[in-house]
This record gives C-alpha cells, sequence and structure tokens, in this order.
C-alpha cells in the first residue's frame, strides 16, 4: 500500500497560457499529506514547471523510442528537459484515437522509466465488455500485456471508458472488485512489489462521488479529467483523499 494517494489532473487537449493561474491556485491549494500533480499539454509544461517549482507536473503522452523521425511526437528526454515529473502512457482516447496496442503501451512506459520519468499506466473497458461480462478478463489481460519489466516508478490508472466525461460510475463494488484482480495481476507480476503500486481510479470523479471511491480497498487516487481544469472542482477531491487516507 503505498504512503499517500496520488489525485493527479489530466488537462487533455486545453489549455493556454491564461490557464496557467488555475495550475497556480492548485499548486498554492494542495497542501500536505496527498500527492498531487497536473499532466499539462506540452505547450504549458515547461512554463508550469518553472512558475511552479516543486510541484509536480507531467506530460499525457510519451513516445517509445529516445529520438528520431517521428514528427510531432515527444520523447521522454524532451518531457525530462521541459521540467515534467511524469507522463501518462496508453490512456483510452490515445488508444481509440490513435490506435496504440498495448505493445505500443508498454514501449512508452519502458522508455519512459528508463529516462526517469514516473508513469501512470492507464486501463479500462468499453461499456460493450462491461455489459458482457468480460471486465475483468478484458482488463486484465490489457494490463498483463502493458506492464513495463520493472514496477518502479509505475502507477496504474483504472478508467473505464464509458465512465470518462459521462457522469456515470461504476458501483462501489464493481470498482472494489477490478481494483482487487489488478492488484492481484500486479502481484503475479513483480511479486511482492506489485503490492506497492498504486491503483488510481479515474472516470467522471468529481467532489460529490470522490470520498466514496477513495474509501474502497485498493483505491489509491484518482486520475481526474474535466474536474482538474478548475482549482474550485479539483481541490475538493484532494481534500477527499486527504480526509479518507
Amino acid at each position: 500500500m503505498a504512503d499517500k494517494k496520488l489525485v493527479a489532473g489530466n488537462w487533455k487537449m486545453n489549455g493556454t497560457a491564461a490557464d496557467l493561474a488555475e495550475a497556480h491556485a492548485i499548486a498554492a491549494g494542495a497542501g500536505e499529506g496527498v500527492d498531487v500533480a497536473l499532466c499539462l499539454p506540452a505547450t504549458l509544461i515547461e512554463r508550469a514547471a518553472r512558475a511552479l517549482p516543486g510541484f509536480v507536473i507531467g506530460g499525457q503522452d510519451v513516445h517509445g523510442t529516445g529520438s528520431g523521425a517521428h514528427t510531432g511526437d515527444i520523447g521522454a528526454a524532451m518531457l525530462l528537459d521541459a521540467g515534467a515529473r511524469l507522463t501518462i502512457v496508453g490512456h483510452s482516447e490515445r488508444r481509440a484515437d490513435h490506435g496504440e496496442s498495448d505493445a505500443d503501451v508498454r514501449a512508452k512506459a519502458e522508455a519512459a522509466v528508463a529516462a526517469g520519468l514516473d508513469v501512470i499506466l492507464c486501463i479500462g473497458e468499453s461499456l460493450e465488455v462491461r455489459e458482457a461480462g468480460a471486465a475483468i478478463a478484458t482488463v486484465s489481460a490489457q494490463l498483463a500485456d502493458s506492464l513495463p519489466r520493472t514496477a518502479a516508478r509505475l502507477t496504474v490508472a483504472y478508467e473505464p471508458i464509458w465512465a470518462i466525461g459521462t457522469g456515470k460510475v461504476p458501483s462501489v463494488g464493481d470498482i472494489a472488485e477490478m481494483h482487487g484482480a489488478l492488484r492481484a495481476r500486479l502481484v503475479a507480476a513483480y511479486g511482492e512489489k506489485g503490492n506497492s503500486v498504486r491503483i488510481l481510479y479515474g472516470g467522471s470523479v468529481k467532489t460529490s462521488n470522490a470520498v466514496k471511491i477513495f474509501a474502497i480497498v485498493d483505491v489509491d487516487g484518482a486520475l481526474v479529467g474535466g474536474a482538474s481544469l478548475k482549482a474550485a472542482d479539483f481541490l475538493p477531491i484532494v481534500e477527499a483523499a486527504r480526509n479518507v487516507w
């Protein structure tokens, strides 16, 4: 079990210089007892890292190789140079919009860890898979096929695709069952070190449901999308994590 919960914000394709005021407010209000991070668009990483020393800024993707002829992509060393300390890999929107396979995600995680970045590795099932009763098997296999070779620097984020941005959230029992299965998969892959990998929940996390979600066994924090764009929405989620721990 992790010493602290992690609440990470994913701004996705949102944010310009004018929105850095919200990042300032989030950093100022984060407080102690919870690890807090913001994964920003690449255009904002350097400015945010420079303006908020000590606060964790992350990227939203990374290429699976260090450098080369990959127009429009960003390498791990480039993220580090810009001031990022972590990156998301394998978000369902990347998997769907860019056709990323589990092998691609594994390569990205490997490249990030090798360069010294922490990684939030995302997995999750579609509504069709959930309704077919295959969620546990599907997501467990997705995790196994996406994992880097080492548990060092790794965090896993379970985000059911059908819950992202929809306002729908799985039941407490469903989240507990999935996180328990993912914990077992991590232990199978890494031995005792698998118990130290944080498993976040993501998908329509907000102030009204955060306490209930954070109280579930093996929920070690949250990956928050839309609610992370404004300090007024995000900081109460951080506070919920602090109160539940």
